[in-house]
């Protein structure tokens, strides 16, 4: 056996040379922090996928660990990440369990909301003391039904010093595992805002009836707010909202769906390597030295590396965006719409590339690859499931728009029924 052989024996851990250490150092001590738990996070992660079972013991470990406080400055307790450095931890993450940055979506957007309200001057200490703390919180957004595109069910009424919240939401990434919902309703008198609820307030349930194929793990089931209290001061007027949030939005799907590219290459370099069964019609003798089995997981690798590296420039986009806060308005204005294309133009390509690595590992395989013990096909199911959620379609008519009239981007777009003609 030859020293390259020895190095790479189906034993011993590789993540592939194009998964090079970070140059950032600061970077790169998170990164190896976090690695022995992420490690843990890793194991039974194929049983959580088959059985259906939530990660609330992982989510909790997180917690514990300050993941939710990574954006919080270092002042405040936080680890003071860029979006950047946040962005690889997510990639990171999707790659042990896919199903956990996205889980995180809504959290992380509440917490750059905070961010952004201290960067303007409205004291958060309060809300960094909690993320610090272990909190999190969780998307209560999307409705259902006969819920028109420019309205919500979901309604804030006024009671003495405070609100009652009554409605309910789909889709509520997250929420189970939370401390708070970060909840979008209409206040009595039209204004559209959001409602930040304890979860553990009376009249709150959520439910996980999440029935897609994919991303089952992610907690996306259905909340009711019946006569929930909320505290003035937890009632946010929405177009105050830092104004680059869909831009994270997508982004953290970005990032999930880099780290599920990366487990698909990881699980079929190892099948490759251990796999002793071939065909009379093969090209070498073991399947570890076919050529047309290396060029297909090259071709995977490099998918996967070009996703990542699209990620990141969004996620450099994302930064500049959250820099420009105070700036003036028409910096402001063009910084975000960066971020908005480039999110956008990011998930048309990324999309492809993943979803066509995660059907492509298959080549490299047999039919025993199909194997429910292995669960492969769990790659394939949740990129498609992460890539559904806002149609790339629309997307590429949004970027073809914007690169030949100019138009600009939509912002914080919703979903539900629309008046026809």
């Amino acid at each position: 056996m030859t020293l390259n052989e020895t190095a790479l024996n189906e034993t011993t851990p590789h993540e592939g040379a194009l998964n090079a250490p970070a140059l950032n150092t600061k970077l790169a001590e998170v990164r190896t922090s976090y690695q022995p738990l992420f490690e843990k996070i890793s194991a039974g992660v194929i049983e959580r996928e088959r059985d259906g079972t939530l990660p609330s013991e992982q989510v909790d470990w997180l917690k514990e660990a300050g993941y939710g406080a990574l954006r919080v400055p270092v002042e405040h307790g936080g680890a003071g990440l860029g979006w950047p450095e946040l962005t690889q931890l997510w990639i990171d993450l999707a790659a042990v369990d896919n199903n956990l940055p996205q889980a995180l979506r809504g959290h992380f957007a509440l917490a750059e909301d905070r961010l952004h309200q201290h960067v303007i001057g409205v004291d958060q200490t309060t809300w960094f003391a909690r993320f610090v703390a272990g909190e999190i919180g969780g998307n209560a957004w999307s409705e259902v039904g006969s819920t028109a595109i420019d309205t919500q069910q979901t309604v804030l009424s006024a009671d003495g010093e405070g609100f009652r919240l009554n409605g309910t939401k789909y889709y509520t990434t997250g929420t189970i595992f939370a401390e708070w919902a970060d909840v979008y309703a209409l206040r009595e008198d039209g204004t559209f805002v959001i409602a930040l609820v304890r979860t553990d307030e009376p009249g709150f349930s959520v439910t996980d009836d999440w029935d897609g194929f994919g991303q089952r793990g992610t907690g996306s089931g259905t909340a009711t707010f019946d006569n929930v209290w909320v505290e003035a001061a937890n009632v946010l007027v929405f177009s105050e909202r830092f104004p680059y949030q869909t831009a994270v939005y997508q982004l953290n799907l970005l990032a999930t769906l880099s780290g599920i590219g990366r487990a698909a290459l990881r699980d079929a370099v190892a099948e490759v390597r251990r796999r002793e069964r071939n065909y009379s019609h093969a090209n070498a003798a073991r399947v570890r030295d076919d050529a047309q089995v290396l060029a297909r997981i090259g071709e995977i690798s490099a998918a996967v590396y070009a996703a990542e590296a699209t990620t990141l420039r969004v996620a450099d986009a994302v930064q500049a965006a959250f820099e420009a806060a105070g700036a003036e308005h028409d910096r402001v204005l063009a910084i975000n719409e960066a971020a908005e294309i480039e999110s956008a133009a990011a998930q048309v390509v990324v999309t492809d590339l993943i979803l066509k690595a995660t059907s492509d590992l298959f080549d490299t395989l047999g039919a025993s690859a199909t194997s429910r013990a292995k669960a492969l096909d769990r790659h394939w199911r949740n990129a498609r499931t992460v890539s559904s959620h806002n149609p790339r379609i629309l997307k590429a008519r949004v970027v073809g728009a914007y690169e030949v009239n100019g138009t600009p981007p939509p912002y914080a777009w919703a979903i539900g029924t629309t008046k026809r003609d």
